[in-house]
């Protein structure tokens, strides 16, 4: 959600352009999608609403971002490249931590998204919804 809240705050357009420099096709539309995805995605991700289907745009989303951004600058998130008196000079960051979001979505899918959790209360929903009925004898 942090995410799309910067690209939202600091316009739609700015990332825009940003994705027509690296040469997204419809960039404004994607810029928009993106967004949206971060956002609602994050938020259902935080919520525990639907994780599976969720997760699925948001690690494409990571992909895209890791080959067409990230990977040309490493693999470290951290890139010290120069020092001043005010302290360390930091380049873009590498893939590293692309990956780790993706670890984190592909945990969260396969554990699931918690005890309490929106998809956890809907299992247990379906459930209670499937048990057969079985008559109770009649009070004396």
């Amino acid at each position: 959600m942090a995410h799309g809240w910067a690209k939202w705050s600091k316009g739609p357009e700015g990332f825009g352009q940003l994705l027509q420099q690296i040469g997204v096709p419809l960039p404004e539309l994607t810029a928009w999608m993106v967004i949206l995805l971060e956002l609602f995605g994050g938020l259902a991700i935080f919520a525990g609403a639907f994780v599976a289907v969720v997760s699925v745009p948001l690690v494409m989303s990571m992909l895209v971002a890791m080959f067409t951004v990230h990977l040309q600058y490493g693999f470290s998130s951290v890139n010290t490249i120069g020092l001043t008196k005010a302290g360390p000079v930091f380049g873009p960051p590498g893939y590293e931590v692309n990956l780790l979001y993706i670890a984190g979505l592909l945990a969260l899918v396969m554990a699931g998204g918690g005890t309490w959790s929106f998809d956890r209360w809907l299992a247990r929903r379906r459930e209670m919804s499937e048990r057969p009925t079985t008559p109770r004898a009649p009070h004396k």
